[in-house]
């Protein structure tokens, strides 16, 4: 099986596993117990936070341990919820991950607003500006790149919008850190992510936010991480993604992403050459060098493409389903403006550092063998319907 779905998580690194198989040896220790384990348990932690605070450009105090992104990005907004003055708003681009999104609408019911994309994939800057200078919302969020298109977003604009008028901003950095250099980010008021985008364990991420001043915790019964998140850390976890995180960022600082790109962009362009009626979503926004969203060409639902491909041997993701009469389209792609029927020929691929060229001819092979089958079939079925 060739794996095109690294968006959605990723195979564990070798550096990141022996990272972890180290440290639950050397670690025993809980961080918070007082004995010599213990302590050497908190170092480790320590050390680890240190590292992370180099690449993201932040002070170490601002680091928080979690589970992965989607409780980071809950702990956010359970914080703004409980210390925003009754009636004040959230704002989030309408493209975000549901983690976001549906924190959002529940921490804030009624007063979350979303903020329009264009069609090429990115929040519409101009917009969030205009409404900027009418209204003060207590926080706004805009994702650093979509899990879905791969297109990066605006984020360091948006994030000198907010503090031109003083507002809080959000950036849910899963999909870019370990993909694109994460130095920057940390200039960010809060930032999430997870080690199993690039290579690291499940399980584990962080929340970069500002030390100073309290933060209301989403989850109580410990003082661990300064009072601002209960419960053990995940010391094996963290450095575990910490092992992986240093090897792409090493990747980075050697441009090994930037043949990967060209990759990319030779698939999409015979994709296009090959397969009549495809298109490429946010075709003419910057994105991840590992992700193409494409609308593929028009076909009976109940062939989907997702399951020829997985059958021929390649993993993929599709933007909406379409199997089920009570699948909704992608958010995203309704954002962009693509209604039902388009969303549910939208397929992602998106690739990991370890995925070849060689893998990229393949899926475009793979593809070509797909439409043939469907092709073949609608034409069976034509021809059983005509039967006397």
């Amino acid at each position: 099986m060739i794996y095109f779905d690294h968006n959605a998580t990723t195979p564990l690194l070798v550096e990141a596993r022996q990272a972890w198989l180290e440290a639950t040896d050397q670690y025993v220790g809980n961080p918070s117990s007082p004995h010599r384990l213990g302590s050497r348990a908190e170092a480790a932690l320590r050390d680890a936070r240190a590292r992370l605070a180099g690449f993201l450009g932040c002070d170490p105090l601002d680091l928080v341990w979690t589970s992965g992104a989607t409780e980071a990005n809950n702990m956010v907004l359970h914080h703004l919820a409980r210390t925003t003055p009754g009636g004040g708003e959230v704002w989030v681009s309408a493209i975000e991950h549901p983690c976001v999104l549906h924190a959002a609408e529940f921490y804030f019911p009624g007063r979350c607003h979303r903020l329009p994309a264009t069609r090429a994939g990115m929040v519409d800057l101009d917009s969030l500006a205009e409404r900027l200078e009418q209204h003060q919302p207590a926080a706004i969020a805009v994702m650093a790149a979509n899990n879905e298109t791969g297109v990066l977003q605006p984020w360091r604009e948006a994030l000198a919008l907010c503090q031109q008028h003083e507002v809080p901003f959000c950036c849910d950095a899963a999909q870019w850190v370990g993909k694109l250099p994460a130095r920057g980010l940390g200039a960010c008021d809060f930032v999430s992510g997870c080690a199993h985008k690039f290579g690291g364990p499940r399980g584990v991420g962080f929340l970069k936010c500002p030390s100073e001043g309290s933060f209301t915790p989403l989850l109580r019964g410990g003082p661990q991480e300064e009072g601002r998140r209960a419960g053990t850390e995940n010391v094996a976890g963290v450095l575990a993604m910490l092992a992986a995180l240093e090897v792409r960022e090493r990747q980075l600082a050697d441009a090994q992403h930037l043949p990967r790109l060209e990759w990319r962009r030779q698939f999409e362009t015979q994709l296009l050459v090959q397969l009549d009626g495809s298109v490429i979503v946010g075709a003419s926004a910057e994105r991840l060098w590992n992700t193409v969203a494409a609308l593929m060409p028009e076909t009976d639902c109940r062939q989907r493409w997702v399951v020829k491909l997985d059958r021929l041997g390649y993993a993929a993701s599709t933007g909406s389903a379409c199997a089920s009469g009570k699948d909704q389209p992608s958010h995203v792609l309704r954002a962009l403006g693509y209604g039902r029927t388009q969303a549910g020929r939208v397929l992602r691929f998106s690739s990991g550092w370890e995925t070849t060229q060689a893998d990229w001819d393949a899926l475009l092979q793979g593809l070509l063998q797909a439409e043939e089958a469907m092709q073949s079939g609608r034409h069976r079925s034509r021809g059983a319907h005509s039967s006397p």
